[in-house]
Order: structure tokens, then C-alpha cells, then sequence
């Protein structure tokens, strides 16, 4: 399957500039370029999706580079409902030098920053050399700029689209870059980076723009309980991601697959009809989590985080590491303590019982377990020297529900 052919097939082009852009797809020999702007210092799961068709181009025979934009970032992008609020020079530093060594440790491209060509253009030359290439109505058509005449956006916001397109024709001239790739919500950035190279040399650009990644009721793929899934490790574990790709919606999994994996078509479309007959084996969701956590971390830290899965699942968590708790019980209620506790009052202080009697009746009944081990003597305290690197003594009330008490 040719490459133009495989983008369709997974679902990966939205808009395209010209029809003759799938000929040049398919031969190869492109320089192009993605990119995003450094408002964190990890680059997140929605970046992932993004970027990954980087890889496949260059496997195509196309010339990647990336572009973290360290000009752009400290003007913001206009969101839809809002403005973006604005960070500090010193953050935007931080985040690039962040984003930048992520991005070539996962994709291991060329990174670019457009501050380096930006910053020393002055106000006057803005408006000389690219100001007057833009007209007003040509702007303010453009979807993005649309969606927030009625509640108002700043001048600082509105010129975004004319620093986006100066990046386009600063990579066309220096790099020879004719083609830029984004998502969906870029398209009139691209458009407006296309014509301003037309006007400026004479000659033609292109650019594709991919579908934004969701879920199902059409928000943005990436977060869960409000909370970004991370490719820096230390922010998120290989096991959160592990457990956040296993829990993916039946109904999206497969077009997570498409996005996120370079399965062949068959070996996905073999995912698909399992997931359709025997769902409960959640084949797809496993194959999912698999590609991308070995792609990012290596197999070594999926299996770990299989691993880990397994113990908490069967209650047999006695075999994790310190470590290891804390990145897979992150998100559950945590207390404190500087005291060794009767197993009735950890029950209540972890939030695990509302009163004894309701602790007592746990315990005995045998739905406890302290740090893996089931506890059914209401007389068993709960001591900083038995638990997990005498720090984090670990609870779990029936099957799911766990709690931590933190020794401190």
C-alpha cells in the first residue's frame, strides 16, 4: 500500500492542499515539518499522535523536522473559547529545552526552534516584510479567528497566524521544507504559511492536516480523570499509560490503533474482528497498550507494567518495590500517620471504613489485606517497619478499592 493510500486508510488526512500532493506523497524525497509549541516541559499523548506520522513519512522517504516553538509559545496559539494566558520567557526556555530533548530521544529528528530566526525582527520589518501579505478579510475567514470575533481576541493573538506562516517560509528558504503537516485546527495557519510563500517567491508549498484524536464523546483523546497522559515517564508511568490504553473504549480502540501503532492493516483489521466477537479478551486494547508503551519506554517497561497489573489484580502486590506502588497507586486516597495504627483505626483514617463497627465487619469478613496480605485479626497493627520501604502501607477493601497510609 502506498504511503498516500495508508494515511487515508488510517483515517490520518483531513484536509489536503492540492490533489498533486498525493503523487508527491507516494514518490517521496520531501522535506516537511510538524510542530508544537512548548507550553509544558513533556510532551503529552495527543503530541504522540501527532507526531508519530513524522516517522511514517520518513519510513516513506520524506525528510522530517520538528519544530518546538519557542517564538510562537510565548505568544499562544488562539484557543476556540479563550485566551491562552501567557508564560514567562525564562518557562519557555525551560519547556523547549524539555520538549526538545524528548523529541529527539523518541524520534531522534531534527528539532528547530523558530525563536531563532524570530527574534530579531523588528516591529517595523513585521509589518513591511510579512504585515502586508496579509489581508484583514483573508484573516478573519479563517475558522480559528471566526469562533472568537463575538467575544473578542487581542492583537497579540490575531498575529499568530502571520508568526506561523513566517516560520513556514523561513523553513521553505533555509531548509528547503515545502510541506507542512498539523492538526486539524491548523489548517488556516498552513494556508496562511502556503500563500505567503506564493506571494513572497513565487513558488508552491503544500500541506495535510490530520484529524484531532478523540473519544467518543468528541473530546480530546489523552486525559484521564482530567489528567494528561505524559510520554515523560517520571509524570506518567509506564503503568498508568498501560492502564489508561487497556481501558480505551471498545468502540474508539481501533481507530487508536490506526493512529498510534504501525501494525500492518491486516494485523488490525485481525484486531478489529476479535475485538468485535470476543471483546472480553480486550485483544485490541492489549495490542494497543503493547506498541506504544515499547515504542516509547521499551519492552522492558511494558512488561513491568503487566507485571504489575497482574500483581495488583490478584492482591499479590507484597513483590512490588516502593517505587513501584507510587507510580501504580498514584491516584488513590492517601493519609498520614506517624503512629503504628490497630488495623481498625487504619481503616478508618485511610477512609477505607466510615466507623469501627463497619471496620470490624470488613476485617472479619476477610476483605482486607495490608500490603498484599489478607488480615482478619482486629487486634493487627499496622506498623511503619512492615510497610513498603517503611514509608507506604498499601490497602485494599474487596476487589478494586485501595487506600495508602503514608508513614511519615
Amino acid at each position: 500500500m502506498k504511503i498516500y493510500d495508508e494515511l487515508v486508510w488510517r483515517g490520518l488526512i483531513k484536509d489536503i492542499s492540492s490533489p498533486e500532493l498525493e503523487e508527491k506523497l507516494n514518490n517521496g524525497g520531501l522535506t516537511f515539518y510538524i510542530g508544537t509549541d512548548p507550553t509544558g516541559d513533556s510532551l503529552h499523548i495527543g503530541h504522540f499522535s501527532s507526531f508519530l506520522i513524522s516517522k511514517r513519512l520518513k519510513d516513506a522517504g520524506h525528510n522530517p523536522i520538528l519544530l518546538v516553538g519557542g517564538a510562537t509559545g510565548l505568544i499562544g496559539d488562539p484557543k476556540p473559547d479563550t485566551e491562552r494566558p501567557m508564560i514567562t520567557k525564562e518557562q519557555v526556555t525551560h519547556n523547549f529545552n524539555c520538549l526538545k530533548k524528548q523529541a529527539q530521544d523518541i524520534f531522534g529528528f531534527e528539532v528547530v526552534n523558530n525563536y531563532d530566526w524570530s527574534k530579531d525582527i523588528n516591529f517595523i520589518d513585521f509589518l513591511r516584510d510579512y504585515g502586508k501579505y496579509f489581508n484583514i478579510n483573508y484573516m478573519l475567514s479563517k475558522e480559528i479567528i471566526k469562533s472568537r470575533l463575538d467575544m473578542g481576541i487581542t492583537y497579540t493573538e490575531f498575529s499568530y497566524m502571520i508568526m506561523q506562516a513566517l516560520d513556514f517560509l523561513w523553513l521553505y528558504e533555509n531548509k528547503g521544507c515545502t510541506m507542512q503537516v498539523a492538526g486539524q485546527d491548523q489548517w488556516g495557519n498552513i494556508t496562511a504559511g502556503i500563500e505567503l510563500i506564493r506571494k513572497k517567491t513565487g513558488k508552491e508549498a503544500f500541506g495535510f492536516t490530520m484529524p484531532l484524536l478523540t473519544k467518543s464523546d468528541g473530546t480530546k483523546f489523552g486525559k484521564t480523570n482530567g489528567k494528561a497522559i505524559w510520554l515523560d515517564r517520571e509524570k506518567t508511568s509506564p503503568y498508568e499509560m498501560y492502564q489508561f490504553f487497556i481501558n480505551s473504549e471498545d468502540d474508539k480502540v481501533i481507530d487508536y490503533l490506526k493512529f498510534l501503532t504501525f501494525l500492518t492493516p491486516e494485523e488490525i483489521m485481525d484486531l478489529e474482528e476479535k475485538n468485535k466477537t470476543q471483546p472480553h479478551l480486550r485483544e485490541a486494547h492489549k495490542a494497543l497498550a503493547r506498541e506504544v508503551i515499547t515504542f516509547l519506554h521499551g519492552a522492558e517497561a511494558y512488561d513491568e507494567a503487566v507485571h504489575i497489573s497482574e500483581l495488583l489484580f490478584s492482591g499479590a502486590i507484597s513483590e512490588l518495590s516502593l517505587a513501584q506502588v507510587k507510580a501504580c497507586l498514584s491516584g488513590v486516597p492517601t493519609s498520614q500517620t506517624s503512629d503504628d495504627l490497630n488495623i481498625l483505626d487504619a481503616l478508618i483514617l485511610s477512609g477505607a471504613a466510615k466507623s469501627k463497627r463497619e471496620a470490624r465487619e470488613f476485617t472479619k469478613g476477610g476483605s482486607v489485606l495490608i500490603n498484599g496480605n489478607k488480615v482478619t485479626d482486629e487486634t493487627f497493627t499496622v506498623k511503619k517497619a512492615e510497610a513498603f520501604g517503611e514509608e507506604m502501607t498499601v490497602i485494599r477493601r474487596g476487589k478494586k478499592n485501595y487506600y495508602l497510609i503514608q508513614h511519615v
